[in-house]
């Protein structure tokens, strides 16, 4: 595969720190960390597709009626219980 070269401006602090340690995390440089990142973003990388992140879930803002709410609440109130024979 041939080498690529890339530049890349605009970090800003949050997203250096991020990188540095996902380099960190992972015992990669940074450029490997960069790639693997931009990978994971365009749905390249491996294993399991990426969770949503972002907006991308913004559409569905505000739509739910109140009985949608309800619904939802009510299917997931089983959650809400905790076991205590489970953590002793």
């Amino acid at each position: 595969m041939p080498t690529r070269q890339l530049t890349l401006r605009g970090f800003d602090d949050e997203l250096q720190r991020a990188l540095v340690a996902e380099a960190r995390a992972s015992g990669l440089s940074l450029n490997q960390a960069a790639v693997k990142l931009l990978r994971r973003g365009a749905g390249l990388g491996a294993g399991p597709a990426p969770h949503a992140v972002g907006s991308a879930l913004d559409h569905l803002i505000g739509t739910w009626t109140e009985e949608d709410a309800r619904c939802v609440a009510d299917a997931t109130a089983v959650f809400e219980h905790v076991d205590e024979d489970l953590w002793k």
